[in-house]
């Protein structure tokens, strides 16, 4: 007797930890990622997945018709690939020549092999709450 209640309970506990761990997973399943936000279908959690991409915030230091390069918090720099499908946006549509050294970015896109980024979304004037020391608009 006491045989089968002790195998009763180590199944409870085992039906109860399976159960547990699979609404977690559903949950966390459920959370907004980046690609709903802005439908490019990449984003994860943190901006971060398997196919390298992330949002790149910082300051435009340098610009030409094919690239950018932003100066990140942490003092470093991350050269931005444009493309022919990178969207620039602000309050509206804007257009690359809008990105001038000075401008406050958010940019999405994918990790290149050589440490850069290909573009596919920049932000011009993003605001992002609760971070310090994160662009504000003009």
């Amino acid at each position: 007797m006491k045989k089968n209640i002790l195998i009763m309970i180590v199944v409870l506990v085992i039906v109860g930890a399976g159960g547990f761990y699979a609404g977690k997973t559903y949950a966390e399943n459920k959370r907004p990622t980046l690609s709903r936000q802005f439908g490019n279908g990449q984003g994860g959690r943190n901006g971060n997945n398997r196919n390298g991409f992330r949002p790149v915030t910082g300051e435009i230091i340098s610009s030409d018709d094919k690239s950018i390069t932003v100066k990140l918090q942490d003092g470093s720099s991350k050269i931005v690939i444009l493309s022919g499908k990178t969207e620039v946006n602000k309050a509206s549509v804007a257009g690359r020549d809008e990105l001038k050294t000075g401008e406050k970015v958010a940019v999405y896109g994918s990790d290149n092999s050589d440490g850069s980024v290909t573009a596919q979304n920049i932000q011009l004037n993003p605001i992002f709450r609760g971070m310090q020391g994160s662009p504000q608009p003009k």
